[in-house]
């Protein structure tokens, strides 16, 4: 059902090198790369995450309640892609933890724009 997820950023040079790191621990990878705009994902056919400077130029502004989860597949990758998100310039918005017990663990960050992000693992 989605396509893909955008994220404003004020740095796309910053922005490609911390996504690209940081999505590249789940198989991701640019997919296109254009001049304000870069995709990343797995394939063209599946949901990816884009990263861009506005179209009007304005300054990119996190929306409040807005966030982008992630699921790497267990515990233990949802605290690995936390610590490499935090190594990358990422700032802790709730370490990894049980949320709901036995249901939902789950680790929070903003990245250098304040978009935020989950990294999460369901059962």
């Amino acid at each position: 059902m989605i396509s893909y997820i955008t994220l404003g950023v004020s740095d796309l040079s910053a922005a490609k090198a911390f996504y690209g790191e940081l999505l590249g621990e789940l198989g991701a990878k640019p997919l296109m790369d254009m001049e304000r705009i870069v995709f990343f994902g797995k394939s063209m056919a599946q949901p990816m995450l884009s990263v861009c400077v506005p179209f009007n130029k304005e300054a990119p502004n996190p929306g409040n309640g807005n966030m982008v989860s992630f699921s790497p597949g267990s515990k233990e990758q949802v605290d690995a892609l936390y610590q490499k998100a935090i190594s990358l310039g990422a700032h802790c918005d709730g370490a990894p933890g049980q949320r709901i017990p036995g249901k939902f663990y789950g680790a929070y960050v903003r990245d250098t724009d304040g978009n935020k992000l989950c990294f999460c693992h369901f059962g």
